[in-house]
Order: C-alpha cells, then sequence, then structure tokens
C-alpha cells in the first residue's frame, strides 16, 4: 500500500482507493456524487431520486446513473422503484444498533490485524488527522469526515480490501446520522483525548489490546446516535 500523507487527498478516500482501484468512468463519477450526498445530508432519507433529474445535473447519459442507483442499492443505500427511480434508505434504531455492532467487530478485527505493522510514521500522521479533527469542532460535516478517514486511515494497514470495503460501507450508512448527532451536540465532546487513547493503543503494538480498544470506543456511540432517531 503506497501511503499518502496529504491529509486532504486522505480525506476523499474510499475503501477502494485502498485495495488500489481507480474510479474513471461515468458510472463511478454518478456513484459517487450520490454517495457523497447520502453522507452529507444533501439527499436525506425518504428523498426520491430520478435518473433523469441526476443525470442532466451531471451531463452525462442515465445509463450510468441507473448503473449507480443499482450499486448503491446492493449497498442498501438507496431502495430501487421500477419505473420510479430511487428512495434514499435510512436506519431505524434496531438497524443503527446493528450496523455499530458490525463495525466494532470489524474495526476491532482491523485494528488487531495493523497494530503490528504501525510504524512510528503511521502514529505521527494518525496525530495529524487527529489535528484536522480539532480543528474542526463546530462543523459537523468536516467533522465527521475528518473523522471517518482517522478511523479507515487506522483499519487500512490490516491489507484486507474486502474488509475495508465493509467497513467503508458501514461508514456509509452511518454518516448521515453522525452529521445530526454532531448538529445536536449541546456541549463540546472531549474528542483529542478519547482518540489520542485509541492512537496509545495502537502505538503499543498490542494486537489484543487494538481491537478490545476500538471495540468499546465503537459501541459506547450506540446510546449516542440513538439519540438522533428518538
Amino acid at each position: 500500500m503506497n501511503m499518502k500523507t496529504d491529509a486532504n487527498v486522505l480525506l476523499s478516500l474510499t475503501a477502494d482507493d485502498f485495495s488500489g482501484s481507480v474510479a474513471a468512468s461515468a458510472e463511478d463519477e454518478a456513484y459517487r456524487y450520490l454517495l457523497d450526498g447520502i453522507c452529507r445530508g444533501r439527499l436525506p432519507q425518504g428523498a426520491r431520486l430520478i435518473a433523469e433529474d441526476i443525470a442532466t445535473e451531471l451531463q452525462m447519459s442515465r445509463m450510468p446513473v441507473r448503473g449507480a442507483f443499482k450499486r448503491l442499492a446492493a449497498e442498501h443505500l438507496l431502495t430501487l422503484r421500477p419505473n420510479r427511480g430511487a428512495v434514499v434508505s435510512g436506519l431505524n434504531q434496531a438497524q443503527m444498533r446493528e450496523v455499530f455492532e458490525m463495525r466494532a467487530v470489524l474495526e476491532g478485527l482491523a485494528a488487531r490485524i495493523s497494530a503490528p505493522l504501525l510504524t512510528a510514521k503511521h502514529i505521527a500522521h494518525m496525530h495529524r488527522l487527529l489535528s484536522l479533527m480539532e480543528d474542526e469542532p463546530h462543523d459537523p460535516y468536516d467533522w465527521v469526515n475528518h473523522h471517518r478517514v482517522f478511523h479507515e486511515f487506522m483499519c487500512s494497514f490490516s491489507q484486507r480490501p474486502r474488509l475495508m470495503r465493509q467497513i467503508s460501507l458501514l461508514n456509509s450508512s452511518i454518516a448521515p446520522y453522525m452529521h445530526l448527532w454532531r448538529q445536536q451536540l449541546s456541549q463540546p465532546t472531549d474528542d483529542r483525548a478519547t482518540h489520542a487513547a485509541l492512537i496509545d493503543v495502537l502505538a503499543s503494538r498490542d494486537p489484543d489490546a487494538a481491537e478490545r480498544a476500538i471495540r468499546q470506543h465503537v459501541e459506547e456511540t450506540i446510546p449516542l446516535l440513538n439519540s438522533v432517531l428518538n
């Protein structure tokens, strides 16, 4: 894996980038556009999407947009409506809990594999990513993006493309709710201390400790995100 140390580049990474593939087709462009809209809440739960409208907006034909619809439907982010486009899917409380439980297990596994492989340079870069999160405490969109990059960068050293793909898909499904949660915060949270503690555990190169720490960290977020759905 070629390490990209520019944080702005890292902020645009998806699991496909971790596996080394390069997106270049019109379908990929439509997919990324729609995925970004869903993650940022620009395309909220229940929003109806018409292939013709998206194609006009992106100045492309309908076929790649329909292909993007199918991909997002396979990832449970859209629900296809025959001859009527698609609708943005959402999560209820039970589904939210399930997603976070899956994240806890998968990120814990990735951390277990990654921990012994991390170098001092990688640890230093995680601290830089953490600083980016700290720089955006009042911007929910940028904070969530930085937070996602931090977690996916931390897991990426597992060198398991399929594992990273699943982690990325789970992160996409909860991103709109993460944004809402950050918007609704009534008081600051000590994000730096929480995530710095994760870095310290990873820096110990102890696989068991890394897995425990990540799983606990993710699971502790469940009640916070459930409050968004109440």
